[in-house]
């Protein structure tokens, strides 16, 4: 039992250290310009009032690399804070394929 208990703390250890992880990103749909510019690495405040100014006139940002788009933002610095990041959007998994109806049986004689 000694063993069972210390793998399944060690599992609880782990999802509870990624739930912190995840709550401590800025969301950058909803963060504003003072919180985008104390939270991301080489966002000053022009760049966090661009931020918030092309999120009020193009809408939410649907991914984490979308942020490159507005003027002054390059992939670098995106990729600099990508895991500070977040769109506040839950990604969805994966959709499975559609599977295919099976033949109907044919009844035997």
């Amino acid at each position: 039992m000694g063993s069972w208990f210390s793998w399944k703390a060690l599992a609880l250890g782990l999802l509870l250290i990624g739930a912190a992880q995840a709550a401590n990103r800025i969301d950058i749909n909803t963060a504003d310009a003072s919180t985008l510019q104390q939270g991301l690495t080489n966002v000053g405040p022009h760049k966090a009032e661009a931020i918030v100014a092309y999120r009020r006139q193009h809408g939410p940002f649907l991914r984490v690399e979308d942020l490159a788009r507005v003027k002054g933002i390059g992939t670098r610095t995106v990729e600099r804070n990508r895991q500070r990041m977040t769109t506040g959007v839950m990604e969805s998994p994966a959709a499975e394929p559609p599977r295919r109806a099976l033949p109907a049986a044919v009844p035997r004689r």
